[in-house]
């Protein structure tokens, strides 16, 4: 299996290097310390088998063998409208030491799943899916649920009693195995298969599901949404179930989250014990799938056709379909077509602020650098510090060749706001084109350290060290950041680092 090899080799190793290795050195450490909120300690009983530091590292590795493969959807309104829904979510949720990073997959199948460490997955197919806002968020609710309660580690601590030698073995065959399938899969299905396999042989037993459920239900229920749509969306989906096409991509979800009638009854009776409540879906919500819908468009469609509704102000049509036909005709390669249409919107609804990131996107793509620089620059003074408009601001700067803007405007923005990998990745390419090649090295340090590889994290801040007119501030904060990150590292590594010796590539060499 070529294609996936790879980062199957990694992920196991991994988990055999976060058990004999990182996992012992986060257990002499104090709690609380370490690298800030990316490598989150958890304190409780289940830390035997495996610590938060542990499961952040292992779920980290996955989501970089996401995104190496160009499985994950980048977008920044779409990160953004995902990720701020699941936190308001999670931030109803019984857990205050967990730091959830949520995203999308580029899959039509429809399903969701919850990784080690916080990291929480939606298909793209499954946002289409969901009929309202509340549907999404119950599906979010059940798998952050399944994190919070720790179902992964609770699971393995019921089943085996052996040392931690033999767990990390367990955990490493497990997550070998789940990958080793047809070498024909994409890495969606890749990881959708790995999902399935732990829930059937580890985690996601029939009483974990019921007390996702249960625990979702009282977390959505107190975010605002109808406690009602989780059992709903189960149930539609449920009933749809049998045949091909649509249906066959419902199949997956079934298949991970399995429903009876008594599940079905179960959820229902749990969110009869709650208010009812009629939320209006946001207008994020409508804008989020109609953008998903446009990304996810097959070879074979015509997006003008898809939108042929709003070709026209005639007639009763929704802004949101005007929005998607500006974007599909983007994605035909006309740009310029679909500028009248985000303007209207823009002079109409001018607090929303998709829309005037969206016609910034649509100038720069047609070659108005400069009209996108003006727009995009009065969407900054309107919405200070909001991420898909600084993004795209930064990335018309770059168009502009004014590096330097685009490195302090993305600086200023994640100084507030905590950045995606791929956002740092961003301001890294900014702070090299500017002409910052210290800062752009730190940079890509700290997008190691989100992908869990913190020995890479720690040459690279050496790297920059060794780069030539550092100011002391600079010099005080990359050693400091090393300092901090050898931490995480089992005794023998740390020494190695104090002593200058090259540290392993492979994370089978943090072994003790």
């Amino acid at each position: 299996m070529p294609a996936t090899f790879p980062l199957l080799r990694r992920i196991a190793c991994l988990a055999l290097a976060a058990m004999l290795g990182v996992g012992a050195a986060a257990a002499a450490r104090p709690s609380g310390s370490g690298p800030g909120s990316e490598l989150p300690d958890i304190g409780s009983p289940a830390d035997a088998v495996l610590t938060g530091s542990d499961e952040y590292r292992i779920g980290a590795m996955v989501v970089k063998g996401l995104r190496d493969s160009g499985q994950i959807l980048e977008d920044p309104e779409i990160s953004e409208y995902v990720q701020s829904l699941g936190a308001r979510i999670a931030s109803h949720a019984q857990e205050g030491n967990t730091k959830f990073t949520f995203f999308v997959v580029k899959d039509p199948g429809i399903n969701a799943f919850a990784l080690p460490g916080g990291f929480v997955g939606v298909n793209a197919g499954l946002i289409l899916a969901s009929a309202s806002e509340s549907e999404l968020a119950g599906v979010l609710a059940h798998e952050i649920s399944h994190v919070t309660q720790r179902h992964m580690v609770r699971s393995m601590q019921a089943a085996s009693h052996a040392s931690l030698i033999s767990t990390a073995a367990m955990l490493a065959a497990i997550l070998v195995g789940a990958m080793s399938g047809n070498s024909n899969v994409g890495m969606a299905g890749v990881v959708a298969g790995q999902n399935a396999a732990i829930q059937q042989q580890l985690n996601y037993s029939r009483e974990n599901e019921f007390e996702a459920d249960r625990v979702g239900i009282s977390v959505m229920a107190s975010a605002g949404y109808d406690p009602y749509a989780m059992g709903s969306f189960f149930e539609t989906l449920s009933r749809r179930i049998g045949g091909s096409g649509q249906n066959a991509k419902i199949l997956e979800f079934l298949q991970t989250h399995p429903v009876t009638s008594a599940r079905v009854a179960e959820a229902k009776s749990r969110a009869s014990q709650f208010p009812l409540v009629r939320p209006v879906d946001t207008t994020g919500y409508r804008l989020a799938r109609e953008r998903i819908h446009v990304m996810t468009l097959g070879s074979d469609t015509n997006p003008r056709d898809v939108y042929a509704d709003a070709s026209s102000a005639e007639g009763n049509v929704a802004d949101y379909r005007y929005y998607g036909r500006a974007l599909a005709l983007m994605q035909a390669d006309a740009p310029s077509e679909g500028v009248p249409l985000l303007r209207d919107l823009v002079a109409r609804h001018p607090d929303t602020i998709e829309y005037h990131s969206a016609l910034g996107q649509a100038l720069l793509a047609s070659g108005d650098v400069r009209g996108s620089r003006e727009v995009l620059a009065r969407a900054m003074d309107l919405f200070p510090r909001n991420v898909p408009v600084t993004v795209r601001y930064a990335e018309t700067l770059m168009r502009a060749n004014d590096a330097r803007l685009a490195h302090a405007v993305l600086l200023d923005l994640f100084n507030a706001v905590p950045p995606s990998q791929d956002q740092v990745r961003f301001i890294a390419l900014a702070a090299s084109a500017a002409g910052e090649a210290a800062e752009a090295t730190y940079y890509m340090a700290e997008y190691h350290v989100m992908s869990g590889d913190l020995t890479l994290a720690i040459d690279t801040l050496r790297q920059a060290l060794a780069m030539p007119n550092l100011t002391p501030v600079q010099r005080s904060r990359f050693k400091a950041r090393i300092d901090e990150l050898k931490e995480y590292l089992p005794p023998r590594l740390q020494a190695a680092v104090d002593r200058g010796d090259p540290l392993p590539r492979d994370p089978e060499g943090t072994r003790r």
